[in-house]
């Protein structure tokens, strides 16, 4: 039987990382618990204090197919290149100049959220082609 899996972002800001990346994916902030109707109702029935608040949050799927996404404060920032990184498939099917200017629009579209672009690689005989880009937080993923 295949594992559910979510992925898990260390971060120094939850609900800023969370909200970048939900654009980007299409995905929604996960839902509170059902007996509460918002999270703040969850987080003051808790005790949580305000300023454990943004200590982290998650994001779903809103078709119930793609996995959980979590986000966790930490004191420490990036010092090193991801081991593991998100492709976000912006261009399947597509070649050429054609895949190229669906990647380009939509690394303009991230870069306008706080993304920045770190390299491209054009395309040749064993990729189609991708741009490689930082979140807001410097965490690499490629447009693929």
């Amino acid at each position: 039987m295949a594992k559910v899996i979510q992925f898990a972002f260390d971060c120094a800001d939850p609900a800023a990382l969370a909200g970048f990346w939900a654009e980007a994916l299409g995905y929604v902030l996960a839902p509170p618990p059902a007996e509460f109707e918002t999270w703040d109702a969850a987080l003051d029935a808790w005790g949580v204090p305000p300023e454990e608040r943004n200590s982290r949050s998650a994001l779903i799927d809103p078709d119930g197919v793609g996995p959980r996404i979590f986000f966790q404060r930490v004191p420490e920032g990036k010092t090193a290149k991801n081991r593991v990184h998100l492709d976000v498939r912006a261009a399947p099917g597509l070649t050429g100049d054609e895949r190229m200017a669906a990647l380009s629009a939509e690394a303009d579209r991230l870069i306008a959220m706080g993304a920045s672009e770190w390299y491209r690689l054009e395309g040749n005989a064993m990729d189609e082609g991708i741009i490689v880009m930082y979140d807001p937080e410097g965490n690499e993923f490629c447009l693929d």
